[in-house]
């Protein structure tokens, strides 16, 4: 047992947001640029251009070392995102909910 500390729990992958979208609109048979609408007075100038999580000390003190894969993890998010549109749907058509208040 170790003594409570802060860790890193990352890949130490680097993926763009135009990657996660190839991904995540490609998984559901879309192409992202028929869907997405870039707003360029949103793009941060000044961000870092690119974060990685060091995930060394987890590693070595925890021996933890990452299971799921960039390309699962967006399948997963994508798969939990359409079982809620499922869910939202019956009780906007049940009429438990109004679909324009959804977001």
């Amino acid at each position: 047992i170790t003594d409570p500390d802060d860790y890193v729990v990352a890949t130490e992958d680097s993926h763009t947001v135009e990657e996660f979208l190839q991904v995540a609109f490609g998984y559901v048979g879309l192409n992202w640029k028929d869907h997405v609408v870039i707003d360029k007075r949103y793009f941060r100038p000044t961000e870092v251009d690119n974060l990685k999580g060091d995930a060394t000390k987890s590693k070595k003190v925890l021996g933890w070392k990452p299971k799921v894969s960039f390309e699962e993890l967006v399948r997963m998010m994508v798969d939990n995102d359409v079982e809620m549109a499922k869910k939202e749907k019956v009780l906007v058509d049940a009429g438990y909910i109004d679909a324009q208040q959804q977001p």
